[in-house]
């Protein structure tokens, strides 16, 4: 019984993450803003719903099998979140207009490689 409400809470949790992530997609100003948002909390709400699927079911496979889905999404989402900006930032999409720093800026030469 207390495992189920355990479990219960984490799932609360990561729903709320989730939420917050597509809050995060909705009222931010630019694409990078937007992936950042979304990169870090949907990665904490999958992971605390991985916890409570985990703890609601309790048995070995069911732990291993949340640890493996954890750890791909801790693996591919920054990779991928980087990539997709690296992407954007090179089709010349815009930043915010508040942005104060752009470290990539004359970082490139005309096709798309880095500079000495």
């Amino acid at each position: 019984m207390i495992l189920e409400y355990v479990s219960g809470i984490f799932i609360l949790i990561g729903a709320l993450f989730a939420l917050l992530s597509a809050i995060g997609i909705i009222r931010l100003p630019d694409l990078y803003l937007r992936m950042s948002a979304t990169t870090k909390s949907a990665t904490l709400g999958i992971t605390t719903v991985m916890i409570g699927t985990a703890v609601f079911f309790g048995d070995i496979e069911s732990i291993a099998k949340c640890f493996v889905i954890v750890t791909f999404i801790f693996l591919t989402a920054p990779v991928a979140a980087h990539l997709l900006g690296r992407a954007a930032y090179l089709d010349n999409v815009k930043l915010w207009k508040n942005t104060v720093t752009d470290e990539l800026k004359d970082k490139y030469d005309s096709d798309h490689r880095l500079r000495d």
